[in-house]
């Protein structure tokens, strides 16, 4: 009788849970195919009687990227030009001239071009600002002007620039360039290598496992991996590299999703290269994605000291769909997990504040988690060091000196009229930075504290109360406070700048390959690193 009565009672719940569901998914579709009704019939009809000409493929294109704006930056659409972009940074090959620019709206700017290849050869240096590819103006070209560069090898490209004022001109020969993932590795001292992983495309893991093993053929008996400014890329690669170091069957990252078919697992697949070296993993606020899976990982199962300043916190999978025409979406479809279970992610982009802004978790939110030694670690966002260097980390000020492009812009005008020839040695002149606070002055460079944007909306709340006369001297006391201190910030921020000055500099002269050398005698964080690694006692006591 209760098993006759146990079969009344679910029979009826199972089908109402499949009526809800099924309503609820015909309900979705009828929404959905709603508005796309609305939406073309609005296309259309705009494109056909509106007062003037309209450019139905810039319509769209502003229709599209207005409504992904409102979600998260990652979730993109890619015409056919982007798509192949992709295709190349994933690979590491590229075909065109060298060199890594920067679009600007008016220009191209050469950021550094690769030794040895088209660009180099043809005297292109760091600031040179490409006006014209061939006969189009990169002002005029509405799309990613940098993909005029691109092409097939062998082919010529005609190349106009501006040099401190003066225009010149150069012909170019395309050809095909392989972008490492390990761009540097090599002996800081007797006993410890240094890798520098700089992106995880398809041959992140096998680039470090063939440095780690030259490494070690030459005496390497503890290893740097640096992962500082590394954005990311391959998830898989991301999970390869971490199995270099932990063995098989190791959990690295769980993905989260609404959708049920993209809550994954990632395990190690193969036998680690070695899980006894001792090992410092450097991050810093531009280590992503897949660079903080590997830190996270690393530090969750006690196989690395991570040092540096805490990780960007972009803990979003995107998954690519393809689209009609040969374009593409990037659609984020879940979250990255450590193994101890922190979310990486570190904005939130679908509970923004009153200005539109994602928020981020507040410190005292922070939950606690556990490593496999049972060592304390947080959520939060990112991947938090176990050694934090403070210097490191980077400031409001120093933020915006970098945005817009002035410690670029000073090091270009101090190659063309200093001459470095130690690299060793070099040192950032103390009357040097006086002269970096005068440029400074004259470029008209000013920025506005998030304390000033909150006392400026406070204000004009106020004025609309009529309280602004009873507030006014209380806020020209604060305004005056924050304006000491932004013009004793750069003073303030000197070590922080002098450095990032230094590593420009230093570019100019003797390129990457130069700045890596330069670091495993002068950085902070690989001195820091080292003298955690000189000392087993030390190194064992932050992994227990």
């Amino acid at each position: 009788m209760k098993k006759i009565l146990h079969k009344r009672l679910i029979i009826p719940g199972l089908a109402l849970v499949l009526f809800v569901s099924t309503t609820a998914f015909k309900n979705d579709f009828f929404e959905i195919a709603k508005q796309i009704e609305i939406f073309t019939t609005l296309f259309k009809e705009l494109n056909m009687n509106y007062v003037d000409d309209t450019n139905p493929g810039d319509l769209m294109d502003t229709a599209i990227k207005s409504m992904l704006d409102d979600l998260d930056p990652y979730t993109q659409f890619y015409n056919e030009q982007d798509v192949e972009a992709s295709r190349i940074n994933n690979a590491g090959d590229y075909t065109g001239i060298g060199a890594k620019v920067l679009t600007l709206k008016d220009k191209l700017v050469i950021v550094e071009p690769y030794k040895g290849y088209a660009a180099d050869k043809s005297g292109l240096k760091a600031g040179d600002e490409i006006i014209k590819v061939d006969n189009v103006i990169v002002s005029d070209f509405k799309d990613d002007a940098a993909n005029l560069l691109q092409g097939a090898a062998g082919t010529e490209v005609m190349i106009t620039y501006k040099r401190q004022g003066q225009t010149n001109a150069v012909k170019i020969i395309r050809e095909s360039l392989e972008i490492k993932a390990v761009p540097h590795y090599s002996m800081v001292d007797e006993k410890t290598g240094y890798i520098v992983l700089r992106k995880f495309n398809d041959k992140a893991s096998s680039e470090t496992i063939s440095a780690l093993r030259a490494l070690k053929n030459q005496g390497a008996s503890q290893l740097i991996l640096d992962l500082r400014g590394n954005p990311g890329g391959l998830l898989n690669e991301a999970v390869n590299v971490t199995n270099i170091f932990v063995p098989k069957n190791q959990l690295v990252v769980t993905t989260k999703s609404k959708v049920k078919k993209y809550n994954k697992t990632y395990y190690t697949r193969r036998d680690a290269v070695d899980t006894e070296i001792p090992l410092v993993v450097l991050i810093d606020g531009s280590s992503a994605s897949a660079s903080e899976i590997v830190s996270g990982a690393l530090q969750d199962v006690d196989r690395a000291v991570v040092v540096g300043t805490r990780s960007f916190g972009k803990g979003l999978v995107q998954r690519p769909k393809a689209l009609t025409y040969g374009t593409q979406m990037k659609i984020t479809i879940s979250r990255y997990y450590t193994p101890s279970g922190r979310c990486i992610q570190a904005l939130d982009y679908w509970n923004r504040d009153e200005s539109g802004n994602a928020t981020r978790v507040k410190k005292e939110n922070y939950n606690t988690f556990k490593t496999r030694n049972g060592r304390e670690v947080f959520d939060g966002g990112g991947i938090e060091p176990d050694i934090e260097v403070e210097f490191a980390k980077q400031t409001p000020i120093t933020k915006a000196i970098l945005s817009e492009n002035l410690i670029f812009n000073f090091a270009t005008d101090y190659y063309y009229n200093n001459t470095l020839n130690d690299l060793n040695t070099y040192k950032f002149p103390e009357t040097e930075f006086n002269k970096f606070k005068n440029y400074l002055k004259s470029s008209g460079f000013d920025f506005e504290t998030e304390t000033e944007k909150a006392f400026n909306k406070a204000m004009i709340v106020a004025e609309g109360e009529e309280l602004d006369g009873i507030v006014d001297s209380e806020f020209h006391n604060i305004s005056a406070a924050i304006q000491a201190y932004k013009s004793n910030a750069i003073d303030a921020n000197k070590t922080q700048l002098k450095s990032l000055l230094t590593d420009e500099i230093i570019k100019r002269y003797f390129y990457s390959e130069g700045l890596y050398t330069y670091y495993k005698a002068n950085n902070p964080e690989i001195k820091k690193a080292l003298s955690i690694l000189n000392n087993p006692t030390q190194y064992a006591s932050i992994l227990r």
